[in-house]
C-alpha cells in the first residue's frame, strides 16, 4: 500500500538531502518521491540507509518512487536508467518507477552528463524514433524483473491514459500529477480512480514551490482564500494543514517538500481532523486550471525549446 503522504525532495540541494531523507523518516514519513533529475539521489539514499542502519525502519517498511528520465526513453536505455538509479539510491529495488514526462529527448551518455536534466539547450532534441508504447513495455519489462514493484506515468492527461491502459500488459499503478486547489484536475483525477489508478500529486501546496525559481509570485498562492484560511481557524490547523488535508481528502497521494524539521512534523498532522463537503467544495472552486509546471512555457522560455504536453 503506498503511503497518503510522502516526502518530495525536488529541488532539495545535495548538501541538505540526506539529512532531510532521514529526518522525515525519523519524523514517520515511509514515502520518499526521487527522481534521476533532481540529481540528489546519491544523497536520498545516504538518507535511507542511514535510517536503515539505525533500525528506525526496515527496507520493506519504506515507498521510495523514482522516474524514468527523458533523455531514457528508447527501450534499450531504459534498464540502465533503472539501475543507475537503484545504485545511486544503494537499493536493489524501488517500489514505484515512473515515465517522468510524455517527451523523448536524444540520449545522453552517463559518462557525459548524468543526470541530463533541463539546463542544456543542445540536449533539448526531440527523439522522434521511439513511442510512448514502446517506453512502456520496456517499463514492463522493469517490473517483470522485479527491479521495480510497480510502474506508473507522471504529466499526462485522460486520453494518453486510456491509450496506455489499452496496450499495456501491465497497466499503470499510479499517475503523477500536479494537483493544488488552483489546478484541480477534476476530471482526470476521477478518470484515473475510475480506471483503478491511485492519483499522486506534486506541487500540493501550489505555488510555494515555484517562487524562488521566479515561476510564480505570491499572488498566485491559494493560502490565503477564505476557502483555506477559514477552516485552519476553524480547525486551529495552518493554510498549509488545511490544503494538504484536502489533497489526502479527494483521495490521492501527496508528497510536499520542505528541509525543515517543524515543517516535516507539521505537514505529516493532518489526520486529526476533516474538511466538511461545504469545505471542500468551497476549496475546489479555487480552481483556475493553473499550471506552474508546464514543459509547454518553461522549455521555451529557458531553452527556446515548445515542448507542449497539455493541448
Amino acid at each position: 500500500m503506498m503511503p497518503k503522504i510522502g516526502l518530495g525532495i525536488w529541488k532539495i540541494s545535495k548538501e541538505a538531502c540526506a539529512d532531510a531523507v532521514y529526518n522525515a523518516i525519523k519524523a514517520g514519513y515511509r514515502l520518499i518521491d526521487s527522481a534521476c533529475d533532481y540529481g540528489n539521489e546519491v544523497e536520498a539514499g545516504e538518507g535511507i540507509a542511514r535510517a536503515i542502519s539505525e533500525g528506525i525502519v526496515k527496507r520493506e517498511d519504506l515507498f521510495i518512487v523514482s522516474k524514468l528520465w527523458n533523455t531514457y526513453h528508447q527501450p534499450q536505455h531504459v534498464k540502465p536508467a533503472m539501475e543507475r538509479t537503484l545504485k545511486d539510491l544503494k537499493l536493489d529495488y524501488v517500489d514505484l518507477y515512473l515515465i517522468h514526462f510524455p517527451i523523448s529527448l536524444k540520449f545522453v551518455p552517463f559518462e557525459k552528463r548524468y543526470p541530463p536534466e533541463w539546463k542544456f539547450e543542445e540536449e533539448m532534441e526531440l527523439d522522434m524514433g521511439v513511442t510512448y508504447e514502446q517506453t512502456w513495455h520496456a517499463m514492463e519489462a522493469l517490473q517483470e524483473a522485479k527491479l521495480t514493484k510497480n510502474i506508473g506515468a507522471c504529466n499526462i492527461g485522460t486520453d494518453k491514459l486510456l491509450d496506455v491502459c489499452k496496450y499495456a500488459k501491465i497497466k499503470p499503478a499510479v499517475l503523477q500529477i500536479e494537483l493544488h486547489p488552483f489546478n484541480t484536475q477534476k476530471n482526470l483525477v476521477r478518470w484515473a480512480q475510475e480506471l483503478d489508478i491511485q492519483v499522486m500529486a506534486f506541487s500540493c501546496l501550489g505555488s510555494l514551490s515555484y517562487l524562488e525559481m521566479q515561476m510564480a509570485t505570491m499572488d498566485d498562492t491559494c493560502m490565503l482564500s477564505p476557502a483555506v484560511l477559514g477552516p485552519a481557524d476553524k480547525y486551529k490547523k495552518t493554510a498549509a494543514q488545511v490544503v494538504l488535508r484536502w489533497g489526502v481528502q479527494r483521495n490521492t497521494t501527496i508528497i510536499p517538500k520542505t528541509i525543515k524539521p517543524e515543517r516535516l512534523a507539521e505537514n505529516i498532522a493532518i489526520f486529526d481532523f476533516e474538511l466538511t463537503a461545504d469545505e471542500m467544495r468551497d476549496i475546489d472552486m479555487l480552481n483556475k486550471n493553473k499550471r506552474f509546471n508546464d514543459p509547454g512555457f518553461f522549455a521555451e522560455a529557458a531553452f527556446g525549446k515548445f515542448c507542449p504536453i497539455y493541448e
